[in-house]
């Protein structure tokens, strides 16, 4: 009898007691028995990508020069085109851009999976020439208008976080930005601008 009522003490301590960190003014009024707090169901972002579906013209800014201070920027033009594979969330991408003046070439191919469990997308950039998958993807999601994707890689001996961001997006046009961070995310360095436009 003595445990049940140390123990029932106990429990109503428990319950009293603010979490740690948490005052007691800053704590929430319990709900009446039988109400819980109903959740907001995760976003289904298994459709995020699909304004990007079609053949797109593409126009990059690239920055060769990386995490130097650099503002030298190299322009290409070409194109983009985006397909959704086997009729799924899935999509595959092909990009060829030139720049004439400087006989320069880029081509290059990307492959996107939509995670219906983590409700994010990884991205893989392909080297089909090489036959090389790059790991790991770039991972994330869509925020309203904007998706924001990262991942962590070694770039010159060092590692640095890459930071995939869609803007901009409308039936017509939508851009595509990749940065860099050697300082954990405290500051970014733009290295490639990418304009879709139809």
């Amino acid at each position: 009898m003595l445990a049940t009522l140390q123990l029932s003490l106990l429990s109503l301590t428990a319950e009293e007691s603010p979490a740690p960190g948490v005052s007691a003014s800053q704590q929430q009024p319990s709900r009446p028995s039988g109400v819980s707090a109903q959740a907001a169901p995760p976003r289904d972002g298994a459709h995020d990508f699909d304004f990007l579906i079609g053949n797109w013209k593409a126009h990059v800014r690239r920055l060769p020069d990386r995490l130097v201070g650099s503002s030298t920027w190299v322009e290409y033009d070409g194109i983009s085109n985006h397909k959704k594979i086997l009729d799924s969330n899935a999509n595959f991408e092909e990009f060829e851009v030139d720049n004439p003046e400087k006989h320069l070439h880029i081509k290059a191919q990307t492959l996107r999976l939509y995670n219906p469990d983590s409700h994010q997308w990884s991205i893989y950039p392909l080297d089909l020439d090489k036959g090389a998958l790059n790991l790991p993807p770039v991972v994330g999601q869509f925020t309203g208008n904007r998706g924001e994707f990262y991942d962590q890689e070694q770039y010159k001996g060092r590692s640095i976080l890459v930071r995939y961001v869609w803007l901009n997006i409308s039936p017509k046009s939508a851009r595509m930005e990749q940065s860099f961070s050697p300082d954990g995310g405290k500051t970014w360095e733009t290295n490639w601008i990418c304009e879709l436009t139809r």
